[in-house]
């Protein structure tokens, strides 16, 4: 596994950029930056939201295929190994393998 910031963005919490004390913007790197940008891609794609409103189990496996299939297209990620899990109504979690930083998790 790589150990220098080869992916870099801005940290993104509740919707808002974490800032540090000195009110400048922290960052994240590597698995943490790209989790970030996958839960962002599908927040953005709508596919969280239709998630958690589908009442039936049928189309919710529906909609986390389309989850999988959006991760799954970051060539970061290696194919086959996203996966979402419901842990509450309202909450799932999304699991990936990055090529060159491990395992990820992601909470939508």
């Amino acid at each position: 596994m790589a150990s220098d910031r080869k992916y870099i963005d801005l940290l993104v919490e509740d919707g808002g950029l974490v800032l540090d004390a000195g009110a400048q913007p922290v960052t994240t790197d590597n698995r943490h930056s790209i989790g970030q940008d996958i839960k962002h891609a599908v927040l953005e794609s709508g596919l969280a939201r239709a998630l958690i409103g589908e009442r039936s189990p049928t189309l919710r496996a529906d909609v986390r295929t389309q989850i999988r299939i959006l991760v799954e297209q970051d060539t970061r990620i290696v194919p086959g190994t996203a996966e979402v899990r419901e842990e509450a109504a309202d909450r799932y979690l999304l699991t990936a393998r990055t090529y060159e930083f491990g395992e990820l998790e992601v909470t939508l």
